[in-house]
């Protein structure tokens, strides 16, 4: 096993940053007021009783983000914990369809799907992995049968409690980075640099956040505002009328 420097996971996370944020910044770039309008429900916003049009639009653009954010950084997430177990383990990033990671320890070949939380899909899209574990496996075996291999859920964050799925084993946070780099405290050392590069490159975004926000604040004021105020019954007819 190969030792993990911290130096070296935080020039990791130091140069993906910027290709992190350069992603966000082409995200928020692409953000469209009537599309956003079109995907929202208007009675959740409509109970939170939102007054001011600058107030509306950003909960409009931090729901398109979030949605967008949380697949960004979960394939960011991925490219560390390949990077760290490439230097614990010598693992790669893996061929295999619905796998992310491969390596080899203590004569097991260990496969892991991540994702970010411990609570990331429905019944349907936890079979699908079992499928894609099930065929990897499968199709390991077919050039050495005697291959001991076991997948691995493996979740960047969280915790839980029953890890013997029976056909798998699901990792969650502090186990998780544990597993896949042998340190029992790497999931706390990732959180430093992490914190102190998104200081460093979130000015840019800001700027363009601040900028988005103001300007379709008079785009929306334009068409969702009368008298001053909201027009919400506007709004539920641009959202849901049968037609325009």
């Amino acid at each position: 096993m190969g030792a993990i420097k911290i130096s070296d996971v935080s020039q990791y996370i130091e140069n993906k940053s910027i290709n992190f944020n350069n992603i966000r910044l082409r995200h928020l770039k692409k953000f469209d007021l009537n599309d956003a309008l079109l995907r929202i429900d208007p009675y959740l916003l409509g109970v939170q009783n939102i007054l001011l049009t600058g107030d509306f639009v950003k909960a409009l653009l931090d729901a398109y983000l979030s949605s967008q954010e949380e697949t960004i950084f979960g394939n960011f997430l991925e490219g560390l914990a390949i990077f760290i177990n490439e230097k614990a383990y010598r693992g790669w990033k893996s061929s295999s369809q619905g796998i992310d990671l491969e390596f080899n320890k203590d004569n097991i070949r260990y496969l892991v799907a991540i994702k970010s939380g411990p609570n990331w899909g429905n019944s349907s899209q936890i079979r699908k992995m079992q499928e894609d574990f099930r065929k990897a496996k499968q199709t390991m075996r077919t050039g050495n049968s005697k291959l001991n291999i076991i997948a691995v859920n493996g979740c960047c964050y969280g915790r839980n409690v029953k890890t013997d799925k029976g056909d798998y084993y699901k990792y969650c946070g502090q186990k998780f980075w544990e597993f896949i780099s042998g340190s029992p405290d790497v999931y706390l050392k990732i959180i430093k640099p992490l914190g102190y590069t998104a200081r460093e490159k979130n000015a840019q975004f800001h700027k363009a956040y601040a900028q988005i926000i103001n300007r379709f604040t008079q785009e929306f004021s334009k068409t969702f505002v009368k008298n001053g105020e909201i027009d919400w019954e506007t709004i539920v007819k641009f959202n849901s009328a049968e037609s325009q």
